[in-house]
């Protein structure tokens, strides 16, 4: 088993790359083409306050562009966590887990987020560069 234990980065990596990905496509459409102001609407009526739509918006949409670059994963994956909640919370609980809008999908992602915050973006990542605290940077020379 240790063999696996090697490619551990790779997982961690497709872990970055699935996520972001996913998040830029969720958040495209709020962002951009008049997407924003009917999110603003959308999340007025779920009795939250109407500029949370912006920080849900660009979460998504730039969270996931970092992400994919591995710059502040675990900032950013803490930040997709509570977004994932938010949308099970308002918008997905009373579909149940498997019904049609039900809250399944936004759980993986909130679990894929939950899993980057404890274990960094890895060794292939630019926070690992940087030192910015990914999983398996290297120790500053002193």
């Amino acid at each position: 088993m240790r063999f696996l234990d090697r490619l551990q980065p790779l997982a961690l990596l497709a872990l970055r790359l699935i996520l972001g990905t996913v998040m830029i496509d969720h958040g495209y459409g709020k962002v951009f083409h008049g997407g924003l102001a009917h999110h603003v609407q959308f999340v007025s009526s779920l009795g939250l306050p109407g500029w949370w739509a912006y920080l849900s918006a660009f979460t998504e949409f730039f969270g996931g562009m970092l992400l994919i670059a591995s710059f502040l994963t675990r900032f950013v994956s803490l930040a997709v966590l509570i977004d994932m909640a938010v949308a099970i919370w308002k918008i997905h609980w009373k579909n149940g887990m498997f019904g049609k809008g039900g809250y399944e999908l936004p759980l993986t992602l909130a679990t894929i987020a939950f899993a980057l915050i404890f274990l960094g973006s890895g060794p292939i990542a630019f926070d690992a560069i940087r030192g910015g605290g990914g999983a398996g940077a290297r120790p500053k020379k002193t």
